[in-house]
Formats: structure tokens, sequence, C-alpha cells
């Protein structure tokens, strides 16, 4: 997603069959897909959806990969039992579409996750990685809550950073051809003002969606992409969560 003033369409890429380690449970008024790291070690991870839905196969695999890495991680529904956007849309209508799902207006959710990994999970340190539409919901929910101790925010946009904070640690994965004015912009904002550690890094000729709806195995091209960017999102939960 570009932005959500002017959307670009987000190809969904390859939807994997992926039948998923974790289970869905009941998170208050919401449902979720919960993954419990294979070692208690306190620490969880959220991970948002993009405008695909929390049940998309490949967001899940993401959710495991990161579990099997020493985190509980849950995958929330944030469109609250609304519909995902499908692929066979028509693009003209997915700005009406996006109102109703505002990655910004989703504390009521985040306040029952937050509840229920503390009080069944017994996370002590959380994190928070997204994709697309995840990735402008993990720049608001760092802005909001001190809760989270890093987050990893996969193609949001550029626009996220209008509003920025001195104490997060955020990491921008950017895929798309965005122009190097922007990036300027972005590296400049931060500079100002975030005075803990940040990092943007951009892959040039890949894809929007490509850390989690492009196979490994798509071409050889690709895959040292895939593989860095995947790399890099669990370096950066591993050093501050």
């Amino acid at each position: 997603m570009a932005n959500e003033a002017h959307p670009c369409p987000c190809d969904i890429g390859h939807r994997i069959e992926y039948g998923g380690l974790g289970r869905e449970v009941p998170v208050e008024h919401i449902k979720a897909y919960l993954t419990k790291s294979p070692v208690d070690t306190g620490k969880a991870v959220i991970v948002v959806q993009d405008i695909f839905g929390w049940q998309l196969p490949n967001t899940r695999y993401m959710a495991d990969m990161i579990a099997g890495n020493g985190y509980t991680t849950m995958v929330p529904d944030f469109f609250v039992g609304q519909e995902p956007w499908h692929p066979s849309g028509h693009w003209s209508t997915f700005p009406e579409w996006l109102k109703t799902r505002d990655a910004r207006k989703i504390d009521k959710e985040v306040d029952a996750v937050l509840k229920y990994l503390k009080q069944h999970s017994h996370a002590k340190r959380i994190g928070v990685v997204g994709f697309c539409w995840g990735g402008v919901a993990v720049h608001h929910m760092m802005m909001k809550y001190p809760e989270f101790r890093a987050g990893v925010s996969s193609y949001a946009g550029p626009d996220i950073l209008e509003k920025t904070s001195r104490r997060i640690h955020l990491l921008l994965q950017i895929c798309f051809n965005i122009k190097v004015l922007k990036v300027s912009w972005l590296t400049q904002k931060l500079k100002e003002n975030c005075k803990v550690e940040y990092q943007i890094k951009t892959f040039s000729g890949q894809t929007h969606g490509f850390v989690h709806r492009k196979r490994e195995d798509c071409s050889p091209e690709d895959k040292p992409y895939i593989d860095e960017a995947r790399r890099s999102l669990l370096e950066w939960l591993n050093k501050y969560v």
C-alpha cells in the first residue's frame, strides 16, 4: 500500500499452501491466530495482516517463522470480522473499502491482544511486525503503546512518518519504486525525531509484498532479497525485544 490517500494495487503475489503450526483463539471480541514458541522466553510478537486479512496463509507462515525463533506470535483479525480485500476486487472501489478499515483506529483490538499476551502467554517483552496495511498499524502502535520494544514495517509507504517519536526502535523495509527524494525525506525525518536506533532498508527491483507474498523458490534473482529481508526482521527483533 503506497499510502492511504493514493493506494496502489497490492498484487497478492504467491498465495502459498500452508496449514500452519498454530491455532485460532478468541481474544475478547475478535479472533486471532496464535503460535507458541518452542521455548518459553517471555517474549511475544504481534504480526499485523496486510489487506488480504489475518487468515492469509503467507502471513501465518511468517508468524510461525518468528515463533520458531523464540517468540509467541499472534495474528489478530484487525478487520474485526469484516471481509478482507479480494484479489478480484476492482481497484476503483478500494478507497471506499479502506475507509472502514483504518489502520490507525485499532486501539480496542490492540488493548485486547496485549491483555491476552500478558495474561495467557506471560509476555514481558513485546514487538510488532506488519506488512502493507499492517505496516501503517505498526507505526501507530509503537507511537501510542510503550509496551512495544521494537517494530518492523514492511512496505507501508513513506507517509507513515508524518509523526514520529524519539523512542521507537523502527525498521522500515521499502521495496517498491519510491523516489530517492522520499527516501531522503524519511531518513531526515527519523534523524531529527528518533533518538534511538532506527534503520531504513531498501530492496530495489523487488515488488510490493515480496517479504511474505513471494515464494523463496520463485526465482534465483529474488531469493537473496527475500532471505535478507526476513533475516533483517529477525535480527531487529532479537536485538530489541
